[in-house]
Order: structure tokens, then sequence, then C-alpha cells
């Protein structure tokens, strides 16, 4: 354990050493892995942060992200400080914890790890399994800087599941649950019902509940919990409606919503896809939940923070000529909520999609839905996490449920130059399957994009530059 840490890189070092079940196969652990006595510990240690901020509290399988970034952004358009914790990272741990859309600078992560470290070393110390985890960790020094920021009330994402996730000690004035469909089974369960259950465990007793799950064994266990624990719930579908979806131009679409206390009209949608609406939807019933507390969130602000969101790799383009499209799909969900998004998209001579997954989730089902979409297939693993399964397993997969050849690159820079060579300018490039594909290439595409100028061909490549929140 160092005394402290000098540097930024040391910082990062550090924290990525601690067990990190990112980047660990599911396999190599369970339930029994997942406690909340750590986390517990180490927030009583730091002084118990985590009482002193309000929360909204979000899980969900797919579009917990995207609601709590919509959440971030509203709150900050109506003058709150905001905190947002969100996981993964794209391509900076610092994205995990912002205030106000900023993260903290490199010294100041630093600063934070090193109050930390005395606390660490103290439960490294301690019996039976108290070692602080990557994530762990990363939730502390979330609830720190958010003390250190005075936030006026923080965003929280779920990581895992719900009941026992980091996250899962907060004092939330509301939580929601965007939906529920199969994924992370190792852990969480192979049926729908065990994986409501662990989402439903952050309903707290008597704290009012969103949720966009639909009919079915989920919808049921997550009505049983908020009853049991006396908690109001707000149903999608019942109690809050997503009258009409209205597409505009550039990605950008407007919706009308009613929840049980308001009636919102041409609420301005900049994420691209369908599902997007619905998650704006649960929004404005956490909005109008916290109206009836007395916060301020007038609708003028509200619908200017909808209009201001950023959400990086989530039907994310960030080229044109040809179009690039990057999305960290990687449950069946999250790809089908692509595919709907990339019907709305302009007509493209072909498709192409490079493609790379990780061991533990559903690649089968992933594929099933994406293949019929596209033209031409480039499979390739990425760099940075033992997890990605082979490009010769993912080929082998292919070749089970299509007869169209896939060509295989060795690596995501290698997957991403191939693509480049096979489009032409109206062509699509969609790059998706894992977060961690994604991450290697993102920063990689913008950056050719930003060097090129208008109508500059490099390799049959036209790059023409795209803002960085274009079309999130």
């Amino acid at each position: 354990m160092p005394e402290s840490l000098q540097t930024y890189e040391q910082a990062i070092e550090y924290l990525f050493g601690r067990i990190n079940y990112e980047r660990v196969h599911a396999e190599a652990y369970s339930t029994s892995d997942f406690k909340l006595d750590r986390m517990r510990l180490l927030l009583e240690l730091m002084g118990n942060p985590h009482e002193r901020i309000p929360v909204v509290h979000v899980a969900g399988t797919k579009g917990k992200g995207s609601t709590c970034s919509m959440l971030s952004s509203i709150f900050k358009a109506c003058g709150y400080r905001c905190g947002l914790y969100i996981s993964p990272h794209i391509t900076a741990f610092e994205e995990r914890f912002t205030v106000d859309g900023v993260q903290p600078s490199q010294s100041e992560l630093v600063e934070l790890v090193n109050r930390l470290l005395p606390t660490i070393a103290e439960m490294d110390n301690l019996p039976g399994r108290m070692q602080p985890t990557y994530f762990e960790l990363a939730t502390a020094l979330a609830w720190q800087h958010f003390v250190d920021r005075k936030v006026d009330l923080a965003v929280l994402e779920v990581g895992l599941g719900g009941r026992l996730d980091s996250t899962n000690l907060c004092r939330p004035l509301v939580t929601v649950i965007t939906n529920i469909s199969r994924d992370h089974t190792h852990v969480l369960g192979s049926t729908l019902h065990q994986i409501a259950y662990e989402k439903a465990g952050i309903i707290k007793t008597g704290v009012p509940v969103i949720s966009g799950v639909g009919p079915g064994e989920a919808r049921e266990m997550i009505e049983q919990t908020s009853c049991e624990r006396q908690a109001p719930l707000t149903l999608l579908g019942r109690d809050l409606e997503l009258i009409e979806r209205r597409t505009a131009s550039q990605g950008i679409s407007q919706i009308d919503v009613r929840t049980p206390t308001s009636l919102w009209k041409d609420v301005p949608i900049v994420l691209r896809g369908p599902h997007q609406a619905t998650n704006a939807t649960l929004a404005l019933a956490v909005v109008d939940e916290l109206r009836t507390r007395g916060w301020s969130l007038p609708d003028a602000e509200v619908k200017s923070g909808l209009q201001g969101v950023s959400w990086p790799a989530r039907v994310e383009m960030i080229a044109q000529s040809p179009t690039v499209i990057i999305d960290a799909a990687h449950n069946w969900e999250s790809a089908r909520a692509l595919v709907a998004a990339m019907r709305e998209e302009q007509s493209h001579s072909k498709r192409i999609l490079v493609f790379a997954a990780t061991k533990d989730k559903d690649v089968a089902g992933i594929l099933q839905q994406l293949l019929p979409q596209f033209d031409t297939l480039i499979l390739t693993r990425y760099r940075d996490n033992p997890r990605g399964v082979s490009v010769e397993d993912l080929s082998g997969l292919v070749e089970t449920m299509s007869t169209r050849p896939a060509h295989l690159a060795p690596d995501p820079l290698s997957a991403w130059t191939l693509a480049k060579r096979l489009s032409g300018p109206d062509d699509l490039i969609v790059i998706t399957g894992s977060f961690f594909l994604v991450a290697e290439l993102r920063e990689t595409i913008l950056a050719e994009a930003n060097q090129a100028t208008s109508c500059v061909t490099t390799d049959k490549f036209v790059a023409t530059p795209v803002s960085a929140s274009s079309g999130r």
C-alpha cells in the first residue's frame, strides 16, 4: 500500500489494480462476491458522505444511463448543482463522476485517491474479504467528490443489478427502474423473475418508484416489492403515458407525455432512437414527482435540459460520408434498440457492421438481431480486456446463423481500417457489441474526423467533422 500517490497515472494504476469485476469473466465470481458490508464500512470510515446528499437512483437493463444523463442535464438547466455517477467509462476513469457535466481534474483525482488510502489500508487488513473493490472505490470517490463540490443532489446509475450494488446505500428521493431483460444472468439469475428481484432491491420503504417495466413477471415483481415496502409506484402504460413521438430533422424528435400530475407537450429529444422517448418519459415523471416535493423545475428549463443532453457511445453519430455510428449495445435489449434506431436513419447504399463481444453475454441473441440489418460483417476482438470473445469463436457462431461470409480483423484498429476501405461516402458503418470495443475506437475516429476538412478523401473515406454533442 503506497503512502501517497504522486501522479495521475499512479492513481489510475492503483485503482485498476484492485479487484475489478468489469474485467473478470462472470464464471469467476457470483453473488457471494457482492456484499454491501464492505461498502457500508468504507462509507462509515469516510464519515458517511452518502447520507448528506439527496439522490435519484436508477436501475434497469437498458436505458438507465441515458435516463440518468437526461436527469442530470435537466437539474443543471434548472439551476441545481448535480452530481452524476455512471459506469463504465468510455475513455477516462473520471467520466464516472461528474458535477454539472464537468469531470474532476487529474490532480483532483489524485487528491481524492490519496485521501482514501488510509481507509483502504485499514480495510485491507481486516479479515473476511473486506478489501474494497475497484467499483466500490469508484463509488466512494464519487461520493467524496460530490460532497467536496457541494452538490444539491446526485443521480446514480446502478452498476450491476441493484440489491447488492455499491450504489444501493444511498438515500433516494425517488427510484427509477427503466426496464428489465436478461443480462448478467450468471450473477442476477436466469429468469426475468430473478433479475427483477435483484433490480427491485433498490426500492426503499416509502420512496416513490417510477417504472418503465412492461407487463409480465418482471413487472409483477416490481409491483409486489413496491407494495411490500409501501413505495408509491408510477407505472409506464398505467399511470404514465407516452402519447406521441414525432421525428424531426437531424435525429431530433419531440414527444408529448402525460404523467399523473402534468401534460407535457413538444418536449425535445436529441438522443437517437425511439427508445429514448421512453427514457425521457420516465425522466419527466421524476421531474413531476420532485415538483410535488417543492423542487423548482420549470417547464422551459426542463425542456432546455433535455435539448442539451450529451450521452456518448449510445447510437452516437461521430462521422459522416460514410455515416459512422457507435453504440455500446451489449445485451439483447440494447441490440433491439439499436436496430430500431437504425430504421430511422436515412437510406444508405451499404451497411457495414464492426462487431466484438464479451464472453458472458448473449452473443447469439445480439447477433440474431443485428445480422439481418447489415450487408457486410467485420468481426474483431478488443485488446484491453480478457473477457473478449475470439474472432474465431465469433466466426463459428456467425456460420451457424448466416451464410454471409464475415471479415476477420485481429484488433479494433484493423477492423476500423478495413471498414473504411470497404465503405463509400453513402454507406453506414456501425460499431457495436461492447463498451470495450467502443472505448478503443471512439477517440481514434473522432480524431480523424476532427483532423479532416470537409470533402477530404482518405482511403475512400470522406470525414466530415461532427460536433462532439451531435446526435447523442
